[in-house]
């Protein structure tokens, strides 16, 4: 099991206002138009959610495995960097790996937008709301009520990220695929997300990541990062 504690204060919105993205909210794909609805709570499929729901909170009984969860629900961005270093193999940080981190920021404010329209249309409420008991992390609990837990932005940053670091560095494509799905995870045990909500993220966030390869200015910065992710390791 992957660990590297870490915890690292959110981003400000006034930062995040100023990292540039590659495309704009409304030529990212339509999570509308792509993926169904979250499930129905009549549905087969809620009760698959309501399961997954009761299993997350028996994880938490697992210290090791909470602990990674709490941590996993830090939003920023320099949080998702340096956890995410260690399945990589290389310490990401805006000194010491430039390239990789412009790549990566601006990476990842653009698969932000992909769940902005789908999160406002179904506003779903999410687990610890619906069951009117706090998330393991409550002090997120009043400002995520009023987000709609469909799909996950956690999972669609975390998810997306693994993805563009297992492509400059494929040797450690398992390792990362292996942490970012437990990232996705991590938001069921906390209570925060239904499990449709992070499989829906995943989805988003491999539409969105194909999005960003059709982005000239994209394509050039991942050259860059590949070619100082060789650098600073040595490979040829």
């Amino acid at each position: 099991m992957l660990l590297c504690v870490c915890f690292c204060s959110s981003i400000s919105i006034k930062a995040q206002d100023k990292v540039p993205t590659y495309f704009t909210q409304e030529e990212m794909p339509d999570m509308l138009k792509f993926l169904p609805a979250p499930p129905d709570t009549l549905s087969e499929a809620f009760s698959h959610d309501v399961m997954r729901y009761f299993w997350g909170k028996q994880m938490r009984q697992d210290s090791v495995r909470a602990a990674i969860a709490l941590r996993d629900a830090d939003w920023s961005a320099e949080y998702i960097f340096s956890e995410f270093s260690v399945p990589f193999g290389l310490n990401i940080t805006k000194e010491n790996t430039p390239e990789i981190y412009k790549l990566l920021t601006q990476s990842l404010y653009t698969v932000d937008l992909v769940g902005k329209k789908a999160k406002a249309f179904y506003n779903r409420k999410r687990p610890f709301d619906r069951f009117k008991e706090p998330s393991l992390y409550p002090k997120d609990d009043e400002a995520l009520s009023k987000n709609g837990s469909y799909p996950s932005g956690h999972t669609i940053r975390g998810w997306s990220t693994v993805l563009l670091l297992a492509e400059i560095n494929p040797e450690r494509a398992d390792t990362l695929l292996a942490r970012g799905y437990m990232y996705g995870e991590s938001r069921v045990i906390v209570g925060a997300h239904w499990q449709s909500d992070v499989d829906a993220g995943r989805l988003a966030a491999t539409a969105a990541y194909m999005k960003l390869h059709t982005s000239d200015a994209f394509l050039e910065q991942l050259k860059k990062a590949k070619a100082e992710f060789r650098k600073k390791t040595k490979v040829q």
